[in-house]
């Protein structure tokens, strides 16, 4: 999203993700979007999309139970022509464990705790933001997938970071570093040689995805790659993100 746009606000009948050999970026989830408004459904992909999903829609109940499996998260609008939308909760939690987030119109405290108990993950009410959304799906897979424990140190030729005492040294000479500046650091290390996807280290840094945010993190590069004495430290993948490579 451009910082001059909007974020969309879905609603009912408004205008408003699948375990397969694609590979999709760190940080990006498989969401299989459910919701028998086609419109609705196809706005919501392309968004999910521009922020690096591999999402996909289909507009059934019946559909929902064939493709669940192949997704990493279901966004599930209860209100569906053909299958009750908890009895598909309750189908989905009990052959798998692909987290649920329920959507649907109706608010009630009653409609909540129903959803919950048939077995959804979240639960959200129309309309909502998409910004809450994004946020939503990275809380749940959170839970459903959690990260291993970091090491307490990590070395990258003759870059040692320890966690523990928040320190780096490089050829045994330590480094100074902001917390900021550490906790991307130790992102980018953990392993290193990968991407870290930009909307990754908002996350994982800032605990933000407001992509409109994100030239913080390329005045936090500059600074990391001038405090380590050469830019070649912290390689850019253009329109993706940066890796950590030893030198």
């Amino acid at each position: 999203m451009h910082a001059s746009s909007p974020l969309p606000s879905y609603s009912h009948r408004a205008r408003s993700p699948h375990h397969d050999t694609r590979a999709v970026p760190a940080g990006s989830w498989r969401i299989l979007v459910v919701d028998s408004d086609e419109r609705s459904a196809r706005d919501l992909t392309h968004s999910l999309q521009r922020h690096r999903h591999d999402a996909r829609a289909v507009t059934t109940g019946a559909a929902a139970l064939r493709e669940h499996s192949d997704a990493d998260v279901v966004l599930l609008d209860l209100d569906l022509p053909d299958i009750d939308g908890l009895e598909i909760c309750r189908s989905i939690a009990t052959t798998s464990d692909t987290p649920v987030l329920a959507v649907t119109a109706h608010g009630s405290e009653l409609d909540c705790v129903l959803g919950l108990q048939a077995g959804a993950d979240d639960y959200m009410v129309k309309p909502y933001g998409f910004r809450e959304l994004l946020a939503r799906v990275d809380a749940v897979m959170r839970r459903a997938r959690p990260k291993p424990e970091a090491p307490m140190s990590m070395r990258v030729g003759p870059l040692f970071i320890e966690r523990s005492t928040r320190t780096v040294e490089l050829h045994g000479r330590v480094i100074p570093l902001t917390r900021k500046e550490f906790d991307l650091l130790q992102l980018l290390a953990s392993p290193p040689g990968e991407v870290v996807p930009r909307r990754s280290i908002l996350q994982g840094v800032w605990h933000d995805t407001d992509m409109t945010r994100s030239r913080t993190i390329d005045t936090h590069i500059t600074s990391l790659r001038r405090k380590l004495g050469s830019p070649d430290w912290i390689l850019t993948v253009r329109g993706v993100g940066f890796r950590l490579v030893q030198i």
